[in-house]
């Protein structure tokens, strides 16, 4: 995944926790907006999710930070 995705994940994994704590699942529909502009990242983010990973569609937002920042 390239950088930019990364920073997103990053940024919306710290949001979803600031705002309900530690134990906060999410999705990688997450880092994407509702309305679908960007098909190939989404596709690259759910290989990476499903996958690369074998993850379930909810994870906790602790998690896939520790997941993308091991691998920056």
């Amino acid at each position: 995944m390239n950088t930019e995705i990364k920073e997103k994940i990053i940024e919306v994994c710290d949001a979803k926790i600031a705002k309900k704590g530690t134990n906060v699942g999410l999705s990688f529909y997450a880092f994407f907006k509702n309305k679908n502009d960007n098909p190939v990242l989404l596709m690259e983010v759910a290989k990476w999710w499903i996958e690369t990973h074998k993850l379930d569609h909810f994870e906790k937002a602790v998690k896939i930070k520790q997941m993308i920042l091991e691998n920056k």
